[in-house]
């Protein structure tokens, strides 16, 4: 990885394209007008000042640079092929593919609005990494087009701090994202100073965040997916039942091996999975009372081990035999999609 131990920061060229210029417009759909207001300067975090070592006023005047750069049609326009991802990616995959169809349809009809950054690929002559704007990025190729840019130096530090603040600025990256996101950039030691400044955070955050990707591998993540509705509470319970059970890892595994399973989508596979690391509870009697919807009891069922029985009075016992008979193979499929035994 590129580690330049001086150079600009990155907080002299972020501003451009976190918050972009009225008379820019946007590539996301449905922004079919141009905003003539003020727009105000994202909230920068002092963590992010500290790591930096750069002025609030520094940093306006070079936003005001970028914008003006923008506003004349400055920076350049590249070939796609030339670029290649961050080498920190902090997204995984959405769910459904029609917000990046939109997009793509939209930079179709209307063109490319809003330059994405790009870094010079530390390791590669003549090639880019990109800062942020993987998906105009991605957009771009698909549809054989150049791709506008602002090319800039970044060492790796900056790099990521550019990221988190584009992302901030949006604030649509799942808690599990930022919890990838912080493992990739220890991965490639960056400094915790980074961590925290890239994503906005205190200590004892990214000591959760942490906490996760050290119980949970990177492929078991990945398979669940963004899980956007899955927050911190329940990834940290996730960790803890699996930290606590060593078994239950191979059950999470088995669970997202199933087809079904496999289709969901992320919030649901996250379900999935969570119910598979969960200890079934402990009876605390063998029987069970079986009553009708007016709360008269007509049999009872007798739990032991590896065997269950059902007693049912004689005015519903064949009736009952017939509807058990009939729902048991549904029950058992349900049984074994929760056990991930599909």
């Amino acid at each position: 990885m590129n580690k330049r131990p001086t150079g600009k920061s990155i907080l002299q060229n972020f501003g451009a394209f976190s918050d972009p210029a009225p008379d820019v417009g946007s590539d996301r759909p449905g922004d079919g007008s141009k905003s003539l207001a003020p727009q105000p300067l994202p909230r920068v975090g002092a963590g992010v000042i500290g790591a930096t070592q750069r002025s609030l006023s520094e940093l306006r005047e070079e936003r005001d640079r970028l914008r003006a750069m923008v506003d004349a049609g400055g920076g350049a326009e590249l070939d796609p092929m030339l670029i290649d991802p961050s080498p920190f990616p902090d997204r995984l995959p959405d769910d459904s593919s029609a917000d990046f169809e939109s997009l793509k349809a939209l930079i179709s009809e209307e063109g490319q609005k809003v330059p994405i950054q790009v870094r010079h690929h530390p390791g590669a002559k003549g090639r880019y990494q990109v800062v942020y704007g993987h998906r105009r990025w991605r957009a771009a190729s698909e549809l054989g087009i150049k791709v506008k840019a602002i090319i800039l130096d970044l060492s790796d530090s900056e790099l990521v701090v550019a990221q988190g603040i584009e992302n901030a600025a949006r604030q649509d990256l799942s808690w599990i994202e930022r919890s990838l996101f912080a493992w990739r950039m220890d991965q490639a030691g960056i400094k915790a100073r980074d961590i925290r400044a890239a994503l906005s955070i205190d200590d004892p955050e990214l000591a959760r965040l942490r906490a996760v990707t050290k119980v949970l591998p990177t492929d078991v993540i990945e398979a669940i997916g963004r899980a956007p509705k899955a927050g911190r509470p329940r990834w940290i319970a996730l960790a803890s039942a699996v930290d606590d059970d060593k078994s239950a890892l191979a059950r999470i595994r088995k669970t997202l091996s199933a087809d079904k399973v496999l289709d969901l989508p992320s919030d649901e596979r996250f379900k999935s999975v969570l119910a598979a690391v969960k200890k079934p509870v402990e009876r605390t009697r063998s029987e069970l009372e079986l009553k009708s919807p007016k709360g008269r009891v007509v049999g009872k069922a007798t739990f032991s081990a590896g065997d269950i029985k059902f007693s049912v009075s004689s005015g519903h016992a064949q009736a009952f035999g017939a509807f058990l008979e009939e729902e048991l193979p549904g029950l058992m499929e349900r049984f074994f999609a929760r056990e991930g035994d599909v």
